[in-house]
């Protein structure tokens, strides 16, 4: 097992891709840093992943806008385990609005919560990490790739963590250090229910059709397999290999697909 006894710390693991990612590395006997803003729900994993398998989770109350926050996530995770091997940089949050309403807070929140906490966990991690010749994950999107309406500063947000680990990666080509981007595709979880609003305020319901995404399960399964096999980006559905092929081939015909997708959903915000 490539995971035994390697000590992963994951942003964002109190729902979603995060928990699940919790749950699938625990299976292949990681030790686990959990970092979520929900602490008690964070406790709950952590207690429960470790009397289902034979591993240590610990669970950190962590805001990784919050520069100090994410210093003193990595600094537990060494205090505790003595090492860090994994970083997944998988907290985020997302918006629906048109830009010409928003108000530019919620750009600020998605950049400081995206960008910023990656920045600031890989910063903090990354000595570390170079010592055991560990791997450093940004859970990003397709939306990092091809530009989405309504979604605007989630985009800008995703594009900056994709250049952000892009350039990292090359610094780190003789160092021993695996980066790997992930773009799931739409997936099945609360970022959709907790997306921001053009005043910045939960909007508390999906306006896509959850049940024809993929689960956060199986994005969990198809990231750990990348970490174990050091790959350097991952694309996880035909429509997104598909969106990236046609945004570099056809990019105007690809403008006006993704406006008739958007312009489908639950209450569109295109007309």
């Amino acid at each position: 097992m490539k995971l035994k006894d390697k000590v992963v710390i994951i942003t964002g693991a109190s729902s979603g891709i995060g928990k699940a990612l919790a749950i699938e590395l625990a299976g292949r006997g990681a030790n686990l840093v959990l970092a979520a803003r929900q602490y008690v729900t964070l406790c709950e994993i952590a207690h429960d992943i470790q009397a289902e398998y034979n591993v240590k989770a610990v669970a950190v109350q962590c805001d990784v806008s919050i520069e100090e926050d994410c210093a003193a996530l990595i600094k537990q995770a060494l205090s505790t385990f003595g090492k860090i091997d994994i970083l997944v940089n998988n907290a985020g949050i997302s918006m629906r609005a048109l830009f010409k309403d928003v108000d530019l807070k919620v750009f600020r929140s998605l950049m400081d919560v995206n960008f910023w906490g990656t920045v600031y966990c890989t910063k903090y991690a990354l000595p570390e990490i170079t010592k055991t010749k560990g791997s450093i994950v940004g859970v990003s999107s397709i939306a990092g790739y091809k530009g989405l309406p309504g979604r605007t500063g989630y985009s800008a947000s995703k594009y900056a963590m994709n250049g952000f680990l892009d350039a990292l990666r090359i610094e780190n080509l003789r160092t021993g250090v695996h980066i790997m981007v992930a773009c799931p595709g739409f997936t099945s979880s609360n970022i959709r229910n907790t997306a921001l609003d053009k005043n910045g305020t939960q909007q508390g319901e999906s306006t896509l059709e959850e049940d024809k995404m993929m689960t956060s399960e199986e994005v969990a399964r198809i990231i750990a397999n990348g970490i174990e096999n050091r790959e350097r980006t991952l694309i996880m559905t035909f429509q997104g290999k598909l969106t990236i092929f046609l945004n570099k081939f056809l990019p105007a015909f690809l403008d006006k697909q993704v406006f008739k997708v958007f312009a489908r959903e639950k209450n569109a915000l295109l007309k």
